[in-house]
């Protein structure tokens, strides 16, 4: 008491500013603390070392023939980031690509992104790079490296007054013969080399047509501050991403209990969407909502949300994929993009959400959601009055990322790679001490 009297008066805040904690609020002693861990102790307190491995989708040889063949999907951290680097590697030597285009919000302090990007430039393709210069703690970072896109020759774009350009889309256009064509790459999380090691995230590359259509049509209005462009395919806010998935949810709610909506994301405060989700239950779909972090409906509520479950899932690695999935069987329509369901999201930011169109891919997707969805290791319940709460037994039960990550070390074509993935505290402690 002596001490909050203290802290009021030299402060001036009133007794109901201050919080009390059990744990220390700085945590960088753990350091210390990691390297100290008995060997006898570790398999309990530490992670097993793990590395992403080769994707199970990615052969040996262009990675842009592959692409062009058939959709590609990347899913980190349980598989390497290295296909879509060796894509933006092949497009700036190949004589046949014109231009390459790319959205960035975040990235690695050292990244070979860049480099391949200023090599295009150098070597006479036209580079366009929309990078976001207020992404919250890489300020600085991506000023120095918007500089060296422009010492390099890259055409700059610095975003949008009143709106942050937080969508990862990367567009390479080529001249096939007398035609132009396009391979197109979307993804959920940032082109981060660092951070694809540790966020779960998924990468799509498509040669779709109407696809890439689209992106030709999306950087062309990001080039004249054009924010309410019309698209085919991909779904992009402010204009039309809030719009559609709305839309896309009434469809399900026409369908009554036979109605299906499976969504996961990090966030979740948008009121229009919260009201669909209540509307949804009231007329028997059933809702699943897989959310990290914050959200604002409470599922279970008698009368508003009586079908609506709402979980989330904290493990080893950062859940950071946007998925929206409405329906059942071969029917089902499956996106990934790069928005929450947050007011800023949708109507202060500039976000590009893409259909998953391979029935192949939807099927992968659709087991990631099952699984998650059944994860009860991991995953906790929330409550209709707020709390979360365990799924079950976590001795016997599924963790999904447990599960993903043996997949793809069974899945991966190479199967003889050491897994040496550190542990996140030597992680961290490399970063300080750099």
């Amino acid at each position: 008491k002596e001490n909050e009297r203290y802290f009021c008066e030299k402060f001036q805040i009133e007794p109901k500013q201050i919080f009390r904690t059990k744990t220390p609020m700085k945590l960088g002693y753990m350091f210390a603390v990691a390297e100290k861990v008995p060997e006898s102790m570790k398999r309990s307190l530490i992670y097993p070392p793990f590395h992403p491995q080769e994707a199970r989708m990615v052969t040996d040889g262009s990675i842009m023939k592959q692409v062009k063949k058939k959709d590609i999907m990347l899913s980190y951290p349980y598989e390497s980031m290295e296909p879509f680097l060796k894509l933006i590697k092949e497009a700036s030597v190949d004589p046949n690509v014109m231009t390459i285009k790319i959205t960035i919000y975040r990235l690695a302090k050292k990244t070979r992104l860049v480099e391949y990007l200023c090599a295009a430039a150098e070597n006479g393709k036209e580079v366009t790079v929309l990078i976001e210069l207020r992404a919250r703690f890489d300020e600085q970072n991506n000023i120095d490296w918007s500089e060296r896109l422009e010492e390099a020759g890259c055409r700059v774009i610095y975003g949008f007054e009143g709106y942050k350009v937080h969508s990862k889309i990367c567009l390479i256009t080529y001249r096939n013969r007398n035609e132009i064509q396009y391979i197109t790459q979307i993804g959920t999380g940032n082109y981060n080399e660092k951070t694809a090691a540790m966020y779960t995230d998924l990468c799509l590359m498509t040669a779709n047509k109407k696809i890439g259509e689209d992106a030709a049509m999306f950087f062309q209005n990001m080039s004249i501050g054009n924010l309410d462009g019309e698209y085919d395919q991909l779904i992009v806010s402010p204009s039309s991403l809030k719009k559609n998935i709305l839309s896309l949810m009434d469809e399900e709610i026409a369908k009554g209990k036979n109605g299906r909506i499976v969504m996961k994301m990090n966030s979740v405060t948008d009121m229009d969407f919260i009201q669909k989700v209540s509307e949804a239950s009231k007329e028997g779909v059933k809702v699943d909502l897989i959310v990290r972090g914050i959200c604002c409906i409470l599922p279970k509520v008698p009368g508003e949300t009586d079908n609506v479950s709402v979980m989330s899932i904290v493990g080893r690695f950062l859940e950071h994929p946007r998925i929206f999935c409405f329906g059942n069987g071969a029917d089902k329509k499956i996106y990934i993009g790069s928005a929450d369901m947050m007011t800023r999201n949708t109507e202060k930011r500039v976000e590009v959400a893409c259909p998953i169109l391979d029935p192949e891919l939807k099927t992968w997707v659709t087991h990631m959601l099952k699984t998650m969805l059944n994860d009860t290791v991991k995953g906790r319940n929330m409550t209709a009055d707020g709390t979360y709460v365990k799924r079950g037994r976590e001795e016997d039960g599924v963790n999904s990322q447990e599960v993903f990550m043996h997949e793809a070390i069974r899945e991966s074509r190479n199967k003889s790679v050491v897994v040496e993935h550190k542990t996140i505290f030597d992680k961290i402690r490399a970063w300080m001490r750099k």
